[in-house]
């Protein structure tokens, strides 16, 4: 196998307000680190437009049925993950809609796997072992833009016909790729030259967020800013069903939790037949008449 140069990337460079990291204090690293991840919010900013594509894209394919892959490795792997598997509590959704893949399987998530990092047709393959399709979008995470792995996945996933997203450290002219979003989040050379779990791994799991959250605001998940589809299933979401619950009605706590029994403990359906009188069976078919919509299905009734 040839031996990628990778000197170049905007990600490998050597950051000069961290020259002489080993020599300054403690409160001084904490200070360099402090204003260099500062310039994470502003990449983001810098991304605004392209992000907004890919949560509208995003959106309209999982509203057709279809599903979200995250695919990376590394850092940028374990972050695909995470955000996947925090939007069943948040959301709801069911853990096939938003799904993390990550080259090495589960064992990479606590033990490093780098050289699976590098073999694209491994890529490739996680994404034909799920069958994916034009419903589908495929999303690939990788800091320095290069990994195999990542291109890999995402070239199939552009031949089955899916929609393709790529996320990366690295300006375009270093890194081409074909696809539907090219998504670039330039916040310079690393503290830590070349350790992209960094201010690299701080800005994407920021765009995850923004990603992620946006999509599911598109598919009517969320009320003002409460997440109406959160899982009742321990007691810190059962608290905060109770208090998007009261605090959106006129409801006390003992008459939130009342209804949200009735409502077989769904916020969204509580609500619902809280403003427009109707039982469970029917504000649940009126919700679903509207995709899931509380807003669009309260003011149908109005």
């Amino acid at each position: 196998m040839q031996l990628q140069q990778r000197g170049h990337l905007l990600t490998e460079q050597v950051n000069p307000a961290s020259a002489n990291l080993d020599q300054l204090s403690s409160i001084e690293i904490v200070d360099v680190f402090n204003q260099e991840d500062a310039k994470t919010i502003h990449a983001i900013a810098q991304a605004r437009a392209e992000l907004a594509k890919a949560i509208d894209l995003t959106a309209e394919k999982l509203r057709q049925g279809g599903r979200l892959f995250y695919v990376g490795a590394g850092t940028s792997g374990r972050l695909g993950v995470l955000d996947a598997a925090e939007c069943p509590p948040t959301f709801c959704t069911p853990p096939e809609m938003v799904q993390g893949i990550i080259a090495g399987g589960a064992d990479a998530l606590v033990r490093s796997s780098e050289g699976l990092e590098d073999l694209a047709d491994q890529g490739a393959a996680a994404i034909a072992d799920r069958t994916v399709s034009a419903l589908d979008v495929v999303v690939g995470i990788a800091a320095g833009g290069t990994t195999p792995y990542v291109h890999g996945a995402i070239a199939e996933g552009r031949k089955r016909g899916a929609t393709t997203i790529f996320i990366a450290c690295v300006p375009k002219e270093q890194v081409q790729i074909d696809v539907d979003v090219d998504i670039r989040l330039l916040v310079g050379a690393e503290v830590l030259a070349g350790s992209t779990r960094l201010k690299s791994g701080t800005v994407t799991k920021l765009a995850l967020n923004i990603l992620s959250t946006g999509t599911m605001v598109r598919l009517g998940k969320v009320y003002g800013n409460r997440m109406i589809d959160v899982a009742v299933t321990n007691t810190k979401l059962h608290d905060r069903a109770l208090r998007i619950l009261s605090d959106l009605t006129d409801l006390d706590r003992d008459q939130a939790a009342e209804l949200l029994e009735k409502s077989d403990r769904s916020v969204k359906t509580a609500l619902m037949m809280h403003w427009t009188g109707l039982s469970k069976t029917d504000s649940d078919r009126v919700l679903k008449e509207h995709q899931g919509n509380l807003r669009a299905a309260v003011k149908s009734l109005a």
